[in-house]
């Protein structure tokens, strides 16, 4: 009798963790079909497996569509930038904006040293992607400390800040993608699950993807200026799925 009480009361005395969250882990694979859209209608009919597509934009019924015909569905939206034009601009104070993202009008940095405010709205972005079933996100701009972000980002501020915003989608069920942040790509490619990369051939920068597809994970390439016939043939040996896109993102794509 003692012994099965003091089972009982070590059964009451130890909590019962919950068990964490699974979520997609795509492989890397050349012959990936993919597409990104984020401006237009959009095209549902698109001979792809993988759709990257604006978070707000994209509703329930279309990704559950994007489902019932094999596909995934990753969700876009901006974690290291404000956007003016969202319904949630007014969360963001003035303290935490920082300069204009050149070349974009209505969108500022973010100093993402300032967790305690921007994990809550993160969080919530998240979850409204997780909430119309979106397999993964695409948290665009996590590169401000390489940029005039206007706040003094290190490169110390981003790795913290990205890590947590790869913690936060995995929390939720959601794999998550680093998007850009080439010089940073060794030290955050455990904690991410794919990349999304724009013009890394152009730029003749692709090689500091490699990582990704070394541990099995696969690189969504964008090229906007290189011709397929000049950038497939080097992304296809290095196990890219990659694509060429104008850089409106409508539903216009070239595929390797």
């Amino acid at each position: 009798m003692l012994a099965g009480t003091v089972l009982l009361l070590l059964a009451y005395a130890i909590p019962v963790q919950a068990a964490p969250k699974s979520w997609w882990k795509p492989r890397a694979s050349a012959a990936i079909r993919w597409q990104i859209q984020f401006t237009g209608r959009l095209d549902l009919s698109v001979n792809a497996t993988v759709f990257d597509v604006d978070g707000d934009g994209t509703t329930a019924a279309q990704v559950a569509t994007l489902h019932k015909r094999g596909a995934k569905a990753i969700c876009y939206v901006s974690a290291g930038s404000y956007e003016d034009w969202r319904a949630d601009a007014k969360r963001f104070p003035a303290a935490v904006l920082g300069a204009d993202l050149d070349g974009w009008p209505g969108e500022k940095w973010l100093d993402v040293r300032r967790w305690d405010v921007l994990g809550p709205i993160m969080k919530a972005r998240f979850q409204g992607c997780a909430r119309k079933g979106f397999d993964a996100v695409d948290p665009d701009n996590l590169d401000g400390y390489a940029n005039s972000n206007g706040v003094g980002l290190t490169a110390a501020d981003q790795l913290t800040y990205n890590r947590r915003i790869a913690a936060l989608a995995h929390g939720l069920g959601l794999a998550v993608g680093l998007k850009n942040d080439l010089d940073q790509v060794k030290q955050l490619a455990p904690a991410f699950d794919f990349a999304v990369n724009e013009q890394c051939a152009y730029y003749h920068e692709c090689e500091l993807l490699t990582p990704f597809v070394a541990q099995g994970k696969p690189v969504f390439e964008i090229e906007y200026e290189v011709t397929t016939s000049t950038f497939c043939p080097a992304s296809r040996k290095l196990g890219f799925a990659a694509i060429r896109k104008k850089q409106s993102l409508s539903e216009w794509r070239q595929t390797c």
